[in-house]
């Protein structure tokens, strides 16, 4: 195991993660070989409802971020007792 500081560590999840998002905002999607998908998902345009005055409100088409695990990430959790020991508690 190599030793880094928690520090620069923290920074580099950080600035990571604010890549995913400004991309993501861009309308790419990120692919990480053998861990997953960031992917921008389309929703259609619908009605909601406003529960306060009870009146219809259209909510328009948007995009949702979504994550898609990889094949190879899946079987690793499927696979591991922790994880069952853990949701069974």
């Amino acid at each position: 195991m190599v030793e880094v500081d928690k520090e620069v560590v923290g920074q580099v999840l950080e600035d990571f993660f604010n890549v995913v998002k400004d991309k993501m905002a861009e309308g790419n999607n990120i692919y990480i070989r053998r861990f997953g998908s960031f992917v921008n998902k389309k929703r259609a345009s619908k009605k909601g409802r406003d529960i306060s005055r009870g009146e219809i409100i259209p909510i328009p088409e948007h995009f949702i971020p979504s994550f898609k695990p990889s094949k190879e990430f899946v079987e690793k959790i499927k696979g591991s007792d922790k994880v069952r020991l853990i949701n069974e508690n």
